[in-house]
C-alpha cells in the first residue's frame, strides 16, 4: 500500500472518530488480543521498533498476540502509532511544536494514538503508555517488572507532553545499555542507542577538547605563543591555549571542521578548556578577562567566534563551552550565540543540602547570573563520590529538589555524573532510574520516586533499605558535612554508630529476602557500602565499637570481611573502586594495614 493510500485511510478514520472519547476500551480479554497495532508501510525506523515494543510487552502482560498491520481490521480497537498528518487531520494539531522527543497519548472511540515529535517521540509515547498506564518498570538492564494482566481495559486519556529538558543523561554504567535508556527517555551521548531506538543527542568531542583540537605535541614547537603564557612563559603543562590569538583560533577551526565532515552523526561540538586551571596570563587576555570581570568572558568571546565560522557548514551544530573550575563565574558584557550551549559545572557544591541552600549561595549565584544571558544553558552536576564510589553518598534527599532547580533556572540540558565505568557503586541502579524520571519530568517528587524503585526492586527487603537511607542521610545531616563528590572515608558521618545501625537494617532486609536469590543478591550488593566502610577504618572502628560497649556488626576478621565482600564483587562485576584506577587496590591496602 503507497504512503499516501495509507495516510488517506488513515485521515478517513480519525475523521470519523473526531470528537468521540473513549468510556472504555478493551485491549485484550482473558489473555486474547483484542486490537491490532497500526504502523505505516513506510514508518520510520524508530516507529516501527515502537510497534514492536509494543506488540511485546502487550503480549507479556496480557498474554495475547498483537499483531501489527498496515490498516485498521474490521471492527477491532486500533493502536496507532500515526504520522503527523493523520494527526493534523484529526485535531487540527501537528507535532510540529514537539520537538524530537515530545508525545501525545490520546483516546478516541475504539482507538488510541500514540505518536510524537521525530525521531524519539512516538517511542517515549509507547514507552509513557506502558509505564503510567500498564505499570510497566525498567530499573535496570536487567532487572524489570512487567504486570500480568489478561484483560487489558483504558479509559479516556488525552495526553500531550514536551520535556522541558532537551538533553537527559544519567551518566552511570548500567545506565548508557541502549534498551534500558530508550525506555527511560535518556537521550545523551553516551548512551548505546541506534536509528531504530531513536539515536541521541551525539558530541564531537565530549569535553576538554583544547588540547585534542590544538595538540601540544603537535603545534608548541613552532608556535608557543598559540599557548598559555604563565609567569611570563609560554607553556603546555597544565595550561590553556591563548584565546587572543587569532592564528591559533583559525587553525582550531580548520581542526573542528575535520572532525566535524567525519562525524555528521554529531549535533554538538566540545570547545572547552582542559580539566585544570592554567588560562593565558599574557596582557592581551588578562585585559578581556578584567573588562568581563570573569576569564568565561574571554572564553565565551572565543567560543562565539568558533561557533560562527562553522555555522554556515554545519547549522545543525551547536558549539559547547564549559563554565567550571576558573570559568564558573558569568562574564559583564558577552552573551553566547544562539548556537552555542554553556555547560555549568556544580562540581564546588555541597550535596548534603539542596542547592537553593545558603551553603551553595555561589553557585546559586552563578546560575541565576548564567540564566539570565544564555538561551541553552546545560549543567553538569555530580551525584556520586569519585574518590570511593563504593561508599555510603547520602544525596539521595536533594536529587529532585536540584532538578527541579535546574529547571527552574532556566536549564535545557542535564548531565547528572555518576559511577560510569563500573557497575556495584552505591545504590547506582536506583539513582540511575531515579534521575532519568526527573529529567524526563523534573516535576516529579523525587522521594516518592525514590520509595517506588525500592519498594519495586528489593521487594519484601523494601522498608529495611529504606530504613537504612533513613540512618545515613540523618547522620550527613546531622554532621554538617559538605558531602562534596571527592568525599574521603573518614568523613565525619560515617560514625560507628551510623554504620552498625545501618548495618541492622540491611541485615534484616537479607533476612526478609532470605528464599528468593534474584532479591537475595541485590541485598547483598547494597550490604556492600557499609562492609568497604568497616574495613577501610577497621581499627578505629573496632575501638569504637568497645568504647561503645557494642555488638561487633561485622565478620571477626577484615580478612574474612574481604572475602564474604568479594564474592558478591565479583558476581556484580565490580572492576574498580573509584574513578580512576581499577580493581580493589583501596581495601587491599586496608588489609594489609590492619594486619600489621
Amino acid at each position: 500500500m503507497s504512503r499516501k493510500k495509507w495516510l488517506l485511510i488513515a485521515i478517513a478514520l480519525a475523521a470519523c472518530w473526531a470528537g468521540a472519547t473513549c468510556s472504555g476500551m478493551i485491549l485484550a480479554e482473558d489473555g486474547q488480543a483484542k486490537a491490532t497495532i497500526i504502523v505505516a508501510p513506510d514508518a520510520s525506523e524508530s516507529v516501527q521498533h515502537a510497534a514492536k515494543e509494543l506488540a511485546s510487552f502487550l503480549d507479556q502482560i496480557s498474554g495475547g498476540q498483537f499483531e501489527i498491520a498496515h490498516k485498521p481490521e474490521g471492527g477491532r480497537p486500533s493502536i496507532f502509532l500515526l504520522p503527523e498528518a493523520a494527526l493534523r487531520s484529526r485535531a487540527s494539531r501537528s507535532t510540529d511544536d514537539l520537538g524530537a522527543d515530545g508525545i501525545v497519548i490520546k483516546t478516541l472511540r475504539n482507538g488510541l494514538i500514540l505518536t510524537g515529535g521525530e525521531p524519539r517521540g512516538t517511542l517515549y509515547a509507547v514507552y509513557t503508555f506502558l509505564e503510567d498506564y500498564l505499570g510497566c518498570r525498567w530499573w535496570s538492564s536487567t532487572e524489570s517488572t512487567i504486570p500480568k494482566k489478561p484483560t487489558l481495559e483504558i479509559g479516556e486519556i488525552d495526553v500531550r507532553y514536551k520535556p522541558i529538558l532537551e538533553y537527559r543523561e544519567p551518566f552511570w554504567y548500567d545506565a548508557h545499555e541502549g534498551d534500558w535508556a530508550v525506555r527511560n527517555k535518556c537521550n545523551g551521548n553516551s548512551v548505546r542507542v541506534d536509528a531504530k531506538r531513536g539515536g541521541k543527542h551525539r558530541y564531537e568531542g565530549f569535553v576538554h577538547t583544547f588540547y585534542p583540537l590544538v595538540p601540544p605535541q603537535k603545534y608548541f614547537d613552532a608556535h608557543p605563543e598559540w599557548f598559555s603564557e604563565i609567569d611570563g612563559k609560554r607553556t603546555t603543562e597544565r595550561a590553556q591555549l591563548c584565546l587572543t590569538n587569532e592564528e591559533m583560533r583559525q587553525e582550531l577551526v580548520k581542526n573542528l571542521r575535520a572532525r566535524l565532515r567525519a562525524n555528521p552523526a554529531a549535533t554538538i561540538a566540545s570547545v572547552s578548556q582542559n580539566d585544570w586551571h592554567g588560562n593565558c596570563q599574557c596582557a592581551k587576555c588578562a585585559a578581556i578577562e578584567k573588562e568581563e570581570g570573569s576569564p568565561a568572558g574571554l572564553m565565551l568571546r572565543f567560543v562565539n567566534a568558533v561557533a560562527e565560522d562553522i555555522e554556515e557548514e554545519f547549522p545543525h551544530v551547536a558549539i559547547s563551552t564549559l563554565a567550571y573550575q576558573y570559568t564558573r563565574r558569568p562574564p559583564r558584557h558577552v552573551k553566547p550565540r544562539d548556537n552555542v550551549i554553556v555547560r555549568l559545572c556544580s562540581i564546588e557544591a555541597s550535596f548534603s543540602v539542596p542547592l537553593s541552600h545558603k551553603r551553595n549561595k555561589p553557585f546559586h549565584d552563578d546560575i541565576v547570573g548564567w540564566s539570565k544571558i544564555c538561551d541553552r544553558l546545560y549543567v553538569w552536576d555530580y551525584v556520586t563520590n569519585f574518590r570511593h564510589h563504593i561508599m555510603p553518598h547520602p544525596n539521595l534527599r536533594v536529587l529532585g529538589p536540584n532538578v527541579k532547580f535546574f529547571t527552574d533556572h532556566s536549564v535545557k540540558g542535564l548531565f547528572e555524573q555518576g559511577a560510569y565505568t563500573t557497575n556495584g557503586a552505591e545504590m547506582a541502579e536506583l539513582r540511575a532510574w531515579v534521575l532519568a524520571k526527573l529529567l524526563w519530568d523534573p516535576n516529579l517528587d523525587g522521594n516518592a520516586l525514590i520509595d517506588e524503585f525500592i519498594a519495586g526492586y528489593y521487594g519484601p527487603a523494601a522498608p529495611h533499605i529504606r530504613a537504612y537511607l533513613e540512618v545515613t542521610h540523618d547522620a550527613v545531616a546531622k554532621s554538617r558535612d559538605w558531602l562534596g563528590c571527592f568525599e574521603k572515608f573518614t568523613a565525619r558521618y560515617l560514625s560507628f554508630d551510623t554504620l552498625s545501625r545501618g548495618w541492622a537494617h540491611l541485615a534484616k532486609a537479607e533476612e526478609a529476602v532470605q528464599d528468593d536469590p534474584d532479591l537475595h543478591f541485590r541485598v547483598q550488593v547494597a550490604q556492600l557500602p557499609v562492609m568497604y566502610t568497616f574495613m577501610m577504618r577497621w581499627d578505629e572502628m573496632r575501638e569504637a565499637g568497645q568504647r561503645a560497649g557494642a555488638d561487633w556488626p561485622m565478620p571477626a576478621s577484615i580478612q574474612e570481611t574481604y572475602d564474604r565482600f568479594m564474592v558478591v564483587a565479583k558476581k556484580k562485576n565490580i572492576t574498580r573502586l573509584d574513578e580512576w584506577n581499577r580493581g580493589f587496590g583501596n581495601l587491599d591496602e586496608a588489609l594489609k594495614r590492619a594486619g600489621q
